[in-house]
């Protein structure tokens, strides 16, 4: 198999492959280029259709194998289901999850229901409050919990079933939520009252009031095991090679196919992915996964880089399209869409799905400055954030490395909020924030450090939003290069 400079693939050969001219080189091509790809030929057809595969397989799959990475992981610091990892702390550039929140406490518990169904409680806003989302190992949103959720802040127990679970067997008292998987996740964050100390510590200690236990142990419950992720780097990234067929290979062989995906059991049989048999992919076979996962990956940054503009004639957009917003509300049973494409484009770039996405938070995201250029960790910029910004609780910007998609390493910090102590505001209450490789003159208080050797892409976070950043009566300026 030849190894080449990052090219693309023929057009005559691959029905699902490029989407791009030969005469130019996208943003998309240039990413894609950074990781190592490789040009396959196909010797027959078998091959073409392996290839051809793969690639959809990916696309299809990118959730999952997402959840799966963040699993092992846990495993690794000697953690398992029915237990929570958390970060007793903001976090830092060691959590290597995709675009996760520095603002806020994580917690995530990671549940199993073969052995019964688990259950999660949820402690009352009152000297904290919580806002998250239970999940299905595809990452689709079960139901929200919190002031978001169906417990409306008071608290509660939520009962997580597994598939084909009789719902009668359980007594009043629970929120139920019956999951079409037996693994699954919750993302929890505890939101501070302000990015104090003080204020960081209570939220700790809040987000310690959680418990998770089976159901069959309700009567006697036992402690919840809490597992500390801070003490070492907490790697989920995708990692574009033939090792993400063999993660999606362990979900296949862990979870049975859910109705609407049974189309793809021949085609994964096709790439040696079955049901009860061995996965052992050969040396060519590899080379091919390889290439395909690529093409796969290539796709969808040509997807995120078209993404519609929020605001007319701006850079900043919101990655989910409606057809997946329906989709999750509706817990995919809505027939006439599924949404793969952008659904792999939202797991490319992040973990998490809140079942009413945009409600409770509100994401923005900026790939290119205000001329249309990417954002490139050796150009310093700026962005000012008109005062009286449309939230309830705060508001936040992060930086992420554009190539993985986690928080830069080694950075001082990833972002700056309105809860950021000692960050600056301007007379007229508005904040300019700067983004680069070193601090601007006015010092680095409203600074966010870049890596000045690849390029970023920015992340605005709006907790608790209100109409006028629905109605765009209030406007988030674009990011502007400082000359």
């Amino acid at each position: 198999m030849k190894k080449i400079i990052p090219c693309l693939f023929s057009l005559l050969l691959f029905s699902t492959a490029c989407k791009k001219e030969n005469t130019s080189e996208t943003n998309a091509d240039k990413n894609i280029g950074k990781s190592q790809k490789t040009e396959f030929h196909a010797d027959n057809i078998k091959d073409k259709i392996l290839y051809q595969r793969a690639v959809d397989a990916a696309i299809w799959g990118i959730p999952a194998v997402n959840f799966q990475l963040m699993y092992k992981e846990l495993e690794k610091i000697n953690g398992s289901y029915n237990q929570i990892v958390y970060w007793p702390g903001l976090l830092n550039w060691k959590n290597q999850t995709l675009t996760p929140n520095p603002d806020v406490i994580y917690l995530m518990p990671f549940f199993n229901t073969e052995k019964g169904p688990v259950v999660l409680e949820i402690p009352p806003a009152d000297n904290g409050v919580f806002n998250g989302s239970v999940m299905n190992c595809w990452q689709a949103a079960i139901e929200d919990v919190g002031p978001g959720g169906m417990d409306k802040g008071k608290g509660g127990k939520y009962i997580i079933l597994p598939p084909g679970y009789d719902k009668a067997k359980i007594p009043s008292g629970y929120f139920v939520m019956q999951s079409d998987t037996y693994r699954g996740y919750a993302l929890l964050r505890s939101v501070l009252k302000s990015g104090s100390p003080i204020d960081v510590k209570a939220a700790v200690e809040y987000s310690k009031r959680v418990k998770l236990y089976p159901y069959s142990e309700a009567s006697n419950i036992p402690e919840t095991i809490f597992v500390d992720a801070t003490k070492t780097i907490y790697d989920s990234s995708i990692k574009y090679d033939e090792s993400f067929y063999a993660s999606l290979n362990e979900i296949v062989q862990e979870e049975p196919f859910l109705e609407r995906d049974r189309a793809m059991i021949d085609p994964l049989r096709t790439i040696g992915i079955s049901r009860g048999k061995s996965f052992a992919p050969d040396a060519k076979t590899k080379e091919i996964f390889k290439a395909a996962v690529n093409e796969a990956r290539d796709w969808l940054i040509s997807n995120y880089e078209g993404n519609k503009p929020f605001y007319e004639g701006t850079n900043w957009f919101f990655p989910a399209d409606e057809e997946n917003i329906k989709s999750v509300k509706s817990s995919y049973q809505i027939k006439e869409i599924y949404p793969i494409d952008n659904r792999a484009v939202c797991y490319m770039i992040a973990f998490f799905s809140a079942k009413h996405i945009g409600e409770s938070q509100y994401y923005l995201m900026a790939i290119k400055d205000k001329d249309g250029n990417v954002l490139n960790g050796n150009t310093s910029y700026r962005v000012t954030v008109p005062a009286n910004v449309p939230v309830k609780q705060y508001w936040s910007m992060t930086v992420y490395n554009r190539e993985t998609h986690t928080f830069i390493r080694e950075a001082k910090w990833a972002g700056r909020s309105s809860q950021t102590p000692g960050i600056k505001k301007n007379s007229d209450g508005a904040v300019t924030l700067y983004f680069g490789p070193k601090p601007p003159a006015e010092g680095e208080s409203n600074w966010i450090p870049t890596d000045p050797k690849g390029d970023f892409e920015i992340l605005a976070r709006f907790y608790g939003p209100t109409k006028e950043l629905y109605d765009q009566s209030w406007k988030l300026n674009d990011i502007e290069k400082v000359n």
